[in-house]
């Protein structure tokens, strides 16, 4: 079955059923109709075929923040869970020029870092003919060659436009291709895409710090402080296992 009839069938039941019902029924009635009525309006509308439809990470934390300050009874009483002894806090690790560079949302000091960097952590492979080659990763290599001069020299608008023609061919995958538009799109003003860019750099390359720092800066730049925080962490501690075991940093 694809997406259109499944997400079809959850709207049908959705408008078709009356909100108690769909509420889990865990919650024995914890909640207020216009809290029940507002999660059910967001689901609905995070079903919606078109992406245009659907509602930003903005909307959703807007949404959902104020209903899980409201309540009075905390979630493991509702579910019936031994609560848990909380885990002593995490020890920081220390941040690199990068991770610096990130928590202080220095857009100008990252560019720099990533033109540095260039595509030493690209570990793209080629399985064309030398035919192949010649005539299908010319086009999308000279768009991203372009892309890489307008990055350097902040022609933000040229960068997205190359690297997405890069990206949409879809022959070579390049994680760094993936953090500098986020990058772009960051100095855009545009944290939602940037996030998306910087969870499929990760998706490429699961343990590449600069994924992690580029959703830090996203997530910061969402105001979701606390999951920032949480990626700068994560970021660092994989750095520097990175760096431990010898790796180029």
């Amino acid at each position: 079955m694809d997406m259109v009839p499944r997400t079809q069938l959850a709207l049908d039941m959705i408008r078709g059923k009356n909100i108690l019902v769909l509420m889990d029924s865990h919650l024995e009635g914890n909640f207020s109709t216009e809290e029940a009525t507002s999660v059910v309006d967001l689901a609905s509308q995070c079903l919606q075929y078109e992406p245009r439809d659907r509602p930003d990470i903005k909307k959703l934390v807007a949404t959902l923040a104020p209903l899980q300050t409201k309540s009075d009874v905390p979630s493991h009483v509702m579910l019936g869970i031994q609560k848990r002894e909380e885990a002593p806090p995490t020890t920081l690790h220390p941040l690199s020029p990068l991770g610096e560079a990130c928590s202080r949302m220095d857009l100008t000091a990252i560019h720099q870092i990533l033109v540095m960097a260039h595509y030493r952590e690209d570990q793209t492979t080629n399985e064309l003919s030398f035919q192949e080659w010649t005539q299908q990763m010319r086009d999308i290599l000279d768009a991203r060659k372009k892309g890489d001069f307008a990055f350097r020299d902040k022609d933000l608008k040229t960068a997205i436009e190359c690297y997405s023609q890069f990206i949409d061919v879809g022959t070579m995958v390049s994680p760094t291709v993936y953090a500098r538009r986020s990058l772009c799109h960051l100095m855009c003003d545009q944290p939602d895409a940037a996030l998306r860019d910087a969870m499929q750099a990760q998706y490429i390359y699961p343990d590449w710090h600069t994924a992690f720092y580029m959703q830090a800066v996203a997530l910061s730049k969402l105001n979701m402080q606390s999951d920032a925080m949480d990626m700068l962490q994560e970021a660092a501690m994989l750095e520097e296992k990175r760096q431990k075991g010898g790796k180029v940093p």
